[in-house]
């Protein structure tokens, strides 16, 4: 199907999860409304992630619970019944983002790239983005805009934070104070780094006076590794893991003066709010998933890991597997990172 990008008038957007992609995406479709301010935008976006963006400008958003099972996919097509858009944007590369998009009526439906187009999804898109060699998932994701016309594709994020949510960050932390916070865990258990080298970073950012605060979200997972820092730490660490909301957590990543987070979504949260990320990777890598703007930080043992379970051309965005690849990440290296961090002089005098 051609396109015309100066006749569309509607665009749906489909990606349901996770949090850190969604950041990502958010940067893709603030960069459409940039060039094209009167087009009208539906994303179709997965319960949690709503939480976070529901109260982006300018974007109409159609919740996909899959929780429901197969109800959802139902659901989503009578939200949907007797609306067609000029393009989908299908940016979800899962089997239950596939069966979702059917329920999608749009002339013009682009998809990734071939080589990137898995799950099915090359089998209902009928446009692809141009492929790329090495892309980060931002990158990635701003092919779509690209596809569509966008020439400015300078990533930008303004996700807006409800007033009380903003007060409520300001109470946490003051004007003008140090704040080291870390998001220790991951969505899975062996991506975690170990809580007495957790512990140990805190206490080199406490000694070098900053006040640290633990931050994550309700699950026991969470909650029980929150409570192994604390117990390995002989200093005093703030743990409002579980006690946050999503928008009240982008306050206050936004209010702190740097980040340590693993392959998380809150690492990406730090980034829209333009705070620098120490990021700890040993399973993907960094330069496809790492935090975008804060990619010089990183302590990977990614490259060490890899090497050992692949040998010859390592295919882009293959993953390392194993239980303890996180612990290939000493303290030494990651405080090398924080002083880094401290040390840059664009960073130190925002701190």
């Amino acid at each position: 199907m051609s396109l015309n990008p100066n006749t569309m008038n509607s665009l749906c957007l489909l990606r349901l999860s996770a949090i850190g992609d969604v950041c990502h995406a958010v940067a893709m479709v603030q960069a459409i409304q940039r060039q094209y301010p009167e087009l009208k935008i539906t994303w179709v976006i997965g319960k949690l992630e709503y939480q976070l963006l529901k109260h982006l400008p300018g974007i109409e958003f159609v919740i996909f619970d899959k929780s429901q099972g197969w109800r959802s996919y139902f659901n989503l097509r009578k939200a949907l019944k007797g609306r067609r858009f000029d393009v989908l944007l299908h940016m979800q590369v899962a089997l239950r983002a596939t069966l979702a998009s059917l329920a999608i009526s749009a002339k013009v439906r682009i998809g990734f790239d071939r080589a990137r187009a898995k799950e099915g999804q090359w089998l209902v898109t009928n446009r692809r983005v141009e492929p790329l060699a090495k892309p980060h998932v931002l990158e990635g994701f701003m092919g779509f805009a690209k596809a569509i016309g966008v020439k400015d594709l300078t990533p930008q994020w303004h996700i807006p934070v409800p007033i009380a949510d903003t007060e409520f960050a300001q109470t946490q932390i003051k004007d003008n104070e140090k704040v080291f916070i870390i998001c220790a865990a991951a969505s899975k258990a062996e991506r975690n780094w170990l809580p007495e080298r957790y512990a140990a970073v805190a206490s080199h950012a406490i000694a070098k006076g900053f006040r640290v605060m633990l931050c994550g979200g309700p699950t026991q997972l969470e909650k029980d590794l929150a409570e192994q820092i604390l117990q390995a730490c002989p200093s005093k660490i703030d743990n409002l893991v579980g006690k946050t909301s999503l928008t009240q957590l982008l306050a206050l990543l936004k209010r702190a003066s740097l980040v340590l987070a693993p392959d998380t979504g809150p690492a990406h949260m730090a980034v829209t709010q333009g705070t620098p990320v120490i990021g700890l990777y040993a399973h993907s890598n960094p330069g496809r998933t790492g935090p975008y703007l804060s990619q010089q930080y990183v302590a990977s043992a990614y490259d060490e890991a890899i090497r050992l379970q692949h040998s010859g051309q390592i295919k882009w965005g293959t993953r390392a597997k194993g239980e303890h690849l996180m612990s290939l990440i000493s303290v030494e290296a990651v405080i090398e990172m924080f002083e880094l961090v401290v040390n840059d002089s664009h960073v130190s005098n925002g701190i």
